[in-house]
This record gives structure tokens, sequence and C-alpha cells, in this order.
């Protein structure tokens, strides 16, 4: 965990046939959230040293590799095509099992909740995800769990899961506020020119 003063760490983990919205939309929303990159040092992290290759071809580097990373504080997964492989990679799945017992925060977006789902994370809470997936999450997701499938986004405190693609965006400045004051969260929403949606659906995001 980052100490008092210093840039918490959002990594935000890439693969391949990752939906681009559900990670570049989060990293621009804590970029624009960080006071120049004082409050929050945001970072992508992949498997492999090798380019991802995001949904439309779209090719991507790492930052890091989930065996350099350094401890972040927010991790954040994203969904798209691709989150259906890696929902069944022990090797990921072990890696977010152990790197969320550390984290201040894990964040899913998207079909990023069925990623979660299989790494036994999500006992007990309410879930949402892209809205075409709410089938295939109630079919993994712990009975203990309650799926909320009109919601923007859910915080169940440590754990917090969006729906699909930009709903991501006003979870990420939902926890922007949450952390650092509604007026950072406003503030990051207006540097980029968004129409911030809050849980409800309505414009402001702190109503």
């Amino acid at each position: 965990m980052s100490q008092a003063g210093e840039a918490r760490k959002v990594a935000i983990f890439i693969f391949d046939n990752v939906e681009i919205l559900d990670f570049a939309g989060p990293f621009e929303v804590f970029i624009c959230g960080s006071n120049r990159g004082q409050d929050f040092h945001v970072f992508t992290v992949a498997e492999h040293d090798r380019p991802v290759t995001a949904l439309g071809n779209l090719s991507v580097n790492a930052t890091y590799t989930i065996d350099n990373c350094p401890k972040p504080d927010i991790l954040i997964i994203p969904g798209g095509w691709g989150a259906r492989t890696e929902m069944n990679n022990e090797t990921i799945l072990n890696w977010i099992r152990e790197t969320s017992k550390e984290v201040e925060l894990l964040l899913s977006v998207c079909t990023g909740a069925l990623i979660l789902a299989k790494a036994d994370l999500l006992d007990g809470l309410q879930l949402t995800t892209n809205r075409n997936a709410v089938n295939e999450l109630k079919a993994i997701a712990p009975k203990s769990a309650h799926i909320v499938e009109d919601a923007r986004y859910v915080d169940n405190g440590k754990i917090i899961l969006s729906a699909g693609i930009s709903a991501g965006m006003d979870m990420s400045l939902y926890v922007v506020g949450r952390l650092l004051g509604k007026e950072r969260a406003l503030n990051a929403a207006r540097i980029m020119e968004y129409d911030w949606n809050d849980a409800e659906g309505n414009s402001g995001g702190f109503d």
C-alpha cells in the first residue's frame, strides 16, 4: 500500500481481445483525476512481455508483466471477448487472487466480472456486468451473490464492479470521488468533457 503522500498505484490488466474503452476509459479517468500524477500513478500490466492485441487489432504494449509489476493499490480488470479466455487462465486467476489480498480496491469493468467470478472473489457481493453478459455471469457467479442488472456500477467496499464499457468510466470517476472528494471527480469529468452518469444514470455522480 502506498505511504501517505505517495501516489496510489493503479494497475490495469490487459489481454488479447480486451475491449478498448474498458481499459482506456479508466486509464484516462485516473490520469485526469491524478492532479498531474501526484495522486495516481497509472499503468498497464499483461501476462507476457509482448504486444497485446485488443479488439479491432489495436496493438498495445503493457508497461509491466505480472512478474515485474509493482504492487498496486488499485487493480482494474476490464472485459471484452478475451475475458472468456482469461477466465479460464489459471496463471492469471492465481495472480489476481494473490494481488487482491493487498490492494485497497479491486475494480472490474464489463465482462471483467467473469474473471473475478472464476477467481472466487465475489461471494456474497452485489454484482453487475455488461447487459449482454448477465446470463454468462449468472451461470458462474456464487449463489450468495446478487446480480444487479440495471446499475452502472455497484460498490461492495473493497470490490466495485461496473456494467459495460462506458460504465467503467462512471465507476472510475466514482472511485476518484470516493478517494479524493467530489470536486476532484467532477473536475476530472470536466477535463475530459465527459457527461458523467452516476449509478442511477443521473448526470453528476454525487447527487
